[in-house]
């Protein structure tokens, strides 16, 4: 048996926050459950190359808010909200085709920006198979990327990992590259995780992008370590 365990899911409850989180719902688990990750599914395939880092759902009694937290606000609002308005008709367009209609239950739909999309795992993915779809050379795609996420001050360490039939080649490999230090057991080490797929004509590529951002201290232990 090995040790290893999901970066995001070791630290819930420490240092990291459900993604879908539900207050007052009234109804079946199930239905909620599979309508979230239907939505989310549906979102990361509507907003593909749009560096989206992370898609948050909140549910209420009367209210439905997806928050989607990416790099390029500007290219999901549109000029004056247009793109805002036809994201939320498509979104309930797609939940009324699936059968999952939204009754008495208002939709919001907030799109956030990330300030730092070089110390995000998830827009550092993104970036990463974007360059491999522009089939550019894999080892010089991990160089360029490794450079230029450390030298984000924010971030401490990464290590991108990449895993299929690299440069076209019969028989599948895995490479990867790191720099810095990765703490993945420490539970206030604020590592940020990503997978993501490349899609190529001879196969699809895996990646992996780990990148750790320092700890975290709650206000309690800052007070008394001061």
């Amino acid at each position: 048996m090995t040790h290893r365990v999901h970066p995001f899911s070791h630290r819930l409850g420490i240092i990291r926050d459900w993604r879908s989180r539900w207050f007052g719902v009234q109804g079946t688990y199930q239905a909620y459950l599979k309508q979230d990750v239907l939505l989310r599914e549906y979102l990361e395939k509507v907003l593909k190359g749009n560096y989206i880092s992370s898609i948050e759902i909140e549910r209420g009694a009367s209210m439905l808010r997806l928050i989607i937290k990416t790099s390029r606000p500007g290219m999901i609002i549109g000029r004056s909200g247009e793109g805002a308005a036809k994201l939320r008709a498509q979104v309930l367009s797609f939940l009324h085709k699936k059968k999952m209609p939204l009754e008495n239950t208002e939709l919001k739909i907030d799109i956030e920006e990330v300030r730092s999309p070089e110390s995000d795992a998830a827009i550092v993915a993104a970036m990463v198979v974007e360059g491999l779809e522009k089939r550019l050379p894999f080892r010089r795609i991990l160089k360029q990327t490794a450079e230029k996420v450390m030298a984000n001050r924010d971030v401490i360490g990464v290590r991108v990992r990449l895993a299929g039939r690299l440069g076209g080649a019969e028989m599948a490999r895995i490479e990867s590259i790191k720099k810095g230090r990765i703490p993945l057991q420490t539970f206030r080490a604020d590592v940020d995780y990503a997978v993501a797929r490349a899609l190529l004509p001879y196969d699809e590529l895996g990646v992996k992008v780990w990148i750790y951002r320092g700890e975290v201290f709650n206000k309690q232990a800052q007070t008394k370590h001061a």
